[in-house]
């Protein structure tokens, strides 16, 4: 079992609120981590299909047979019981009664908003870090662990890439996105998946996917947010305003997990990926979701963006720190040049009130000071905090 640097918040914010809901993809190890923080609590899993029905056929006695409250787990499959868990904490008063988990961003999150305001504290849990990786004693390379990905099982059960990612993608697609959109012809969304992979960390282009994949745009636009909403896409948000220039305002997408874009593009071997056209995307990728389980972890929301103007000129990632940014650029280099510094320069001249320090994160193994920017390795992103 991987410790999880989420653990203590949880169990701390259980103290706080009658219920706490913890959200992220299937597989990310929210169920060992609720089980493990909360061992004295009745499990349920909402997956159980006699655990489903009793919820659906009669919720009251369902919720009664739990009068201390328990673990719901997957609690999208019985939304409805969202409404009796407001009732019983409303009349019992207790805080930490009910733990509950869901890999339904959307609609949960929704449910969850209207049902339990101001009785939750919701949380998310992406796959495992690099801390909670190195903490595990694993000291693959940064190559294997872009390949691999963070996915526990994988690690913990050995599990050769090809088979455990097509294992998940296979499933993923006969839960989540029949159950959600209730695609005619999978293979089409197969491809469309397999094509958004290619442009990782690129600007989202919702008439060339429709195009390539032969579907409308606007149908394109439902199975991205699907995506999101089930935790395989992150969008990364421009930030614009009124800075003198004209700036784009098209998102970007990346994966909440490099191992699953990297089976998506049919990269097998480390060999593979530092040969692809797209391993400085996928290694993009891996730094910005790294540094948003920076966040996550600690149970704090990332307000994260990305800054481009029509000019070309552009900032790899900004971080709001109240009412400052903070320009980080990520290199997939393993050697340093003064051109790294370009950008963060640019972006200082155009908001010299509001850009705060900045970095560069590159693949090389020098951490120093550069200037007025920090230098830093893969190992030690999250110290750009």
């Amino acid at each position: 079992m991987y410790k999880r640097t989420l653990a203590p918040y949880l169990q701390e914010l259980a103290k706080k609120y009658p219920v706490v809901t913890v959200l992220g993809p299937r597989q990310s190890g929210k169920t060992t981590l609720v089980k493990s923080a909360f061992p004295h609590k009745p499990y349920v899993n909402m997956e159980d299909a006699e655990n489903r029905s009793l919820a659906t056929i009669d919720p009251k006695s369902f919720m009664q047979a739990y009068p201390k409250g328990a673990i719901l787990d997957e609690i999208q499959r019985t939304p409805h019981l969202l409404s009796y868990i407001q009732v019983r904490v409303d009349e019992i008063g207790e805080n930490g009664m009910y733990i509950l988990t869901g890999s339904h961003q959307a609609e949960l999150h929704s449910a969850v908003s209207q049902s339990l305001a101001g009785r939750t504290s919701l949380l998310r849990l992406l796959p495992l870090s690099l801390q909670e990786i190195r903490h595990a004693k694993i000291f693959d390379s940064l190559d294997e662990i872009l390949l691999k990905g963070g996915y526990p099982k994988i690690y913990k059960e050995n599990l050769p890439l090809s088979n455990a990612y097509s294992s998940y993608f296979q499933t993923y697609v006969e839960r989540d996105v029949r159950q959600i959109l209730q695609v005619k012809d999978i293979l089409l969304f197969e491809r469309f998946i397999k094509l958004t992979a290619s442009r990782v960390g690129q600007l989202i282009n919702y008439a060339s996917l429709a195009s390539d994949v032969g579907v409308a745009a606007v149908t394109i636009k439902e199975w991205i947010a699907v995506l999101e909403a089930t935790y395989v896409l992150i969008r990364l948000e421009p930030f614009f305003e009124n800075f003198g220039k004209r700036l784009i305002k098209s998102p970007k997408l990346y994966f909440a997990d490099t191992g699953l874009a990297c089976y998506l593009l049919g990269i097998n071997t480390v060999d593979q990926l530092t040969k692809d056209s797209l391993y400085g995307n996928l290694f993009e990728n891996w730094v910005i979701v790294e540094l948003m389980k920076s966040y996550y972890n600690q149970a704090k929301d990332p307000l994260f963006y990305f800054y481009r103007d029509v000019a070309g000129k552009e900032v790899d990632l900004l971080i709001q720190q109240g009412s400052q940014l903070l320009p980080i650029e990520i290199k997939s280099s393993r050697t340093f040049t003064p051109a790294f510094l370009e950008g963060l320069q640019y972006f200082h001249e155009q908001v010299p009130k509001r850009a705060k320090g900045g970095g560069v994160i590159y693949n090389g193994t020098q951490t120093q000071k550069v200037g007025n920017f920090q230098l830093v390795t893969p190992e030690n992103c999250t110290e750009l905090n």
